[in-house]
């Protein structure tokens, strides 16, 4: 039966004192016996006899070597009590359960408007331990709430092949990306997973530069509703369209669209067909927004459609005013890691205020705007239409059942 480290330690206590007291013979035969005793190697078993008891100097400290007391570890003062904890809670939720990494930059000003709607009450010691926790202690001390929480898309569309010839494939120089107005399209399906019949769908309009995403829900996927679709998400967003990008998906190729662009002097683009990445933006929010909003249901009536643009009105604000983002802006390969660097976590109305190609006028109304936005409140309609659109969904008759009936 093999022995514990904390008996082998025992056994080197006892037998170390008579190992450094005899000679070169005698220490030979105790190495034996303690090899056996012990299984260690011959070599090592030599250096814990030979150094067992020597004081060595280890981290500024000195230490004996082979002590079996049990060294207390200095235990820290915890900084993040309960009471952080418990306001840290609140606030995560009311963020979307956001990771600590895109809370920790505007935590601040997010406990300042909270207190100011008087969403949550605080000490002052808490408020401030709050304004410098970092992004680690963040996911560190919300760790088990996360685990609490925790689905894949589904395509819907199909090559428009008309309109394809005369529509540019996006290319690097078609496009200024650093500037705010060149968007990238798409539609997301709401079929539940029966393609059949006519189901919602939600046009998803991100702008590249300042990652400001717009989404409306639609009756199918007909030009008409689509194109009425995009015609009022230009009128809400806070700068000129100046490009678009689509997929090749019928929908977008279209006459409508095309001579709309032309006579506005839109830039139209598309994609090269089954390059999923040649859209990254518009894909990511098509999860991240539109999926995580109002999952994967089938929506298909007229009551259900209404309920999903009344909480795009709210998700709009809420994601663009409150949501902060997180661009890449570098990433090299070494060997066979890819290390990325990305930028400063900010929402899109920040993005949209630092950039100068924006007017003054939308700026300032942007500010007015958000002077009069509480997350919290926005948190709770989101959330009370989410329900009622599951509800709509559980009440309409499953196939099975009409089949009885």
């Amino acid at each position: 039966m093999r022995l514990t480290m904390r008996e082998r330690k025992k056994a080197t206590a006892v037998v170390a004192v008579r190992y450094q007291k005899v000679g070169k013979k005698g220490k030979g035969i105790i190495l034996d016996e303690f090899t056996k005793l012990t299984g260690y190697g011959r070599r090592y078993a030599s250096y814990v006899l030979r150094s067992h008891g020597r004081k060595v100097r280890i981290n500024k400290r000195y230490v004996i070597q082979g002590d079996i007391r049990k060294t207390e570890r200095r235990k820290k003062p915890k900084i993040y009590d309960g009471a952080v904890e418990e306001a840290l809670k609140k606030i995560w939720y009311v963020m979307d359960c956001i990771c600590g990494k895109r809370l920790a930059p505007i935590l601040r000003e997010v406990v300042r408007r909270l207190e100011r709607f008087r969403e949550i009450r605080i000490s002052d010691d808490v408020r401030q331990k709050l304004y410098r926790i970092s992004a680690a202690s963040i996911d560190r001390l919300l760790a088990k709430e996360r685990r609490t929480h925790q689905i894949k898309g589904r395509g819907n569309t199909k090559p428009g092949t008309l309109l394809k010839h005369q529509i540019p494939i996006r290319t690097f120089s078609d496009w200024n990306e650093h500037k705010p107005g060149f968007v990238e399209i798409d539609l997301v399906g709401h079929d539940g997973g029966d393609s059949h019949g006519d189901f919602a769908q939600t046009l998803d309009v991100t702008d590249i530069c300042t990652t400001w995403t717009e989404t409306e829900a639609v009756k199918n996927k007909a030009q008409i509703w689509v194109f009425d679709a995009l015609k009022d998400v230009r009128q809400r967003m806070p700068f000129p369209l100046l490009g678009i990008d689509s997929d090749s998906g019928g929908e977008s190729i279209n006459a409508h669209l095309v001579s709309y662009c032309q006579e506005e002097k839109i830039t139209f683009t598309r994609s090269r067909p089954y390059r999923k990445n040649d859209s990254c933006f518009v894909e990511q929010k098509n999860y991240s927004i539109v999926r995580r909003a109002v999952g994967y249901l089938r929506y298909d009536t007229e009551e259900e459609l209404l309920t999903l643009n009344e909480l795009y009105r709210h998700l709009r604000l809420y994601t663009n005013f409150f949501q902060p983002t997180m661009k890449l802006i570098e990433k090299t390969r070494i060997g066979s890691k890819v290390i990325k660097r990305y930028d400063k976590p900010l929402p899109p109305y920040r993005r949209v205020l630092a950039c100068p190609d924006v007017s003054a006028d939308n700026k300032q109304a942007l500010r007015k705007l958000y002077t009069k936005l509480n997350p919290a409140h926005l948190k709770r309609q989101i959330t009370r239409l989410q329900q009622k659109l599951y509800q709509l969904h559980a009440q309409k008759r499953s196939p099975i059942k009409k089949a009885a009936a």
